[in-house]
């Protein structure tokens, strides 16, 4: 009796793994290597128009494969967007919008009460904190793209930031400087971009083979910014043989992080050109979330890093897949975080799992130049957080800017629109005529106002996404709730 049930269970497995992968022979099943910078702005890179930095490696990686004009993060930071990457959910579902989970800036001017920092009254902290679930980890419970992929005989590594908990995910390597385990922060290590350079290309040696998923993770470009002393003279050199009046915000110490990133996905893809398996393996470069006005060039975009308008979520990006995606390519078509695990499960052959919902779209057509069916990719973040982006009159005559404030926002085709949670008010912008998201049309263009607010809506309703509507007792601001350039 014993063996006849152990008999049915392996038959059963067997079974359960020709289901899986119905299409694809383990021979032909790509290796996916996922290169993420942290912090770098939508055009710090040279293919996406930098004028003070370089990037000869990931401008080449560029021109042998297809960048994409329109890539999005999951979210407007770091933890959200990579949960997003990990899960193929978006923020509502797996409750990570921002590191440590409460608005960052002054509780007095924040219209709606969320948790936030620096709130002094306990019993209001404790309200603020019941709304809604906030995480500041992902939950094991999701099931993520090593996992997907382990039914299929890949083998997986992460190295480099994580920000999502103590669990690995199903990553069979785990390290955050290259050389120690999955913990640990390694902000502002100058040595740290090669040290988990050197453990990738070791992965890739050990797993020429194939199949292999590599997350490679780099703690730059985030603050503080620091650089090796020599690469930074270098650009010290070049910013003072720039007139002055054309510095803009140039920095020699960001320059010199930036590099550091470049030099890395050089080494990467080098080996895997010498190893002969740059035609099986799809190469990903792209940053988590947009950058920051005093080292990034943001310009024209609104915003910055923790923003729902353009700067603070859409980022660069490229992938090459030799003999796939055809050399200098471009693609306009709108991507996003989530969209990485049904595309990777597609490739390889695999079921998605069924215990989640997957937000992503399969963009795997794009490689290929075709089309993928039109529709939104959508953001919701309902905290807040100081910094560039909207505008607001405070008291003493004085303004006050938030980079981030409690609101939802989708982008469909080339609309942008922005729900405000403070006044339930929304911005609809032309992203084609106006990328830097200066001229509201809403009041001009009801009824697709009116559309995509309802897309919207319902889009809140099925993710369950908390959107804030107690008044704050502890804001200063008056009633009309002046703004500028909303």
């Amino acid at each position: 009796m014993i063996l006849r049930k152990a008999v049915r269970l392996l038959t059963l497995l067997l079974t359960l793994v020709c289901v899986a992968a119905p299409t694809v022979g383990a021979e032909s099943r790509p290796n996916f290597i996922f290169i993420m910078a942290d912090d770098l702005g939508w055009q710090d890179v040279g293919f996406a128009g930098a004028r003070f930095f370089e990037t000869p490696h990931i401008d080449r990686l560029a021109g042998q494969g297809m960048t994409f004009t329109a890539a999005y993060s999951g979210g407007p930071n770091c933890a959200p967007t990579r949960a997003c990457l990990m899960s193929g959910t978006y923020t509502p579902r797996h409750h990570i919008y921002t590191p440590g989970g409460k608005s960052k800036g002054n509780p007095e001017f924040m219209r709606l009460l969320v948790p936030a920092i620096g709130r002094k009254n306990n019993a209001l902290a404790r309200e603020a904190a019941a709304q809604f679930p906030i995480a500041n980890s992902l939950d094991p419970k999701f099931v993520c793209i090593p996992e997907v992929l382990k039914p299929a005989g890949y083998v997986s590594a992460r190295l480099g930031k994580w920000h999502l908990g103590e669990d690995t995910q199903g990553f069979d390597l785990s390290s955050s400087n290259g050389k120690g385990g999955p913990g640990g922060r390694f902000y502002g290590n100058v040595n740290v971009a090669a040290q988990i350079t050197d453990r990738a290309i070791q992965f890739i040696e050990d797993n020429r083979q194939g199949p292999f998923f590599l997350y490679l993770c780099h703690w730059d470009v985030h603050s503080p910014h620091r650089a090796r002393r020599e690469v930074v003279a270098k650009y010290q050199s070049k910013l003072e043989k720039i007139p002055e009046a054309q510095r803009s915000n140039f920095k020699p110490v960001y320059a010199a992080m930036i590099e550091a990133v470049d030099t890395s996905v050089g080494r990467v893809a080098a080996k895997v050109d010498a190893l002969g398996i740059a035609e099986n393996t799809l190469i990903v470069f792209i940053s988590d979330n947009g950058g920051l006005p005093r080292v990034s060039q943001l310009d024209p975009l609104r915003g910055q890093k923790g923003s729902l308008f353009e700067a603070g979520v859409r980022v660069p990006a490229c992938m090459r897949w030799t003999g796939t995606i055809k050399p200098g390519s471009t693609c306009a078509t709108p991507i996003t975080s989530v969209d990485f695990l049904p595309t990777f499960a597609s490739l390889a052959g695999v079921e998605l799992p069924q215990s989640q919902p997957i937000d992503g779209t399969d963009i795997s057509p794009l490689f290929h130049g075709k089309a993928i069916d039109e529709r939104s990719v959508f953001w919701h973040f309902p905290l807040y957080l100081q910094g560039r982006g909207l505008t607001i009159d405070v008291p003493g005559g004085k303004t006050y800017s938030w980079r981030g404030f409690p609101s939802t926002s989708l982008r469909r085709g080339d609309w942008k629109l922005i729900e405000f949670h403070e006044d339930d008010t929304a911005g609809l912008y032309d992203l084609k005529d106006d990328p830097g998201e200066r001229n509201n049309l809403a009041t001009s263009m009801p009824e697709r106002t009116a559309k995509l607010r309802a897309e919207l809506d319902a889009w809140q309703a099925d993710t369950d996404a908390p959107v804030p509507t107690k008044r704050n007792p502890e804001c200063i601001l008056d009633s009309t709730g002046s703004r500028t350039n909303k």
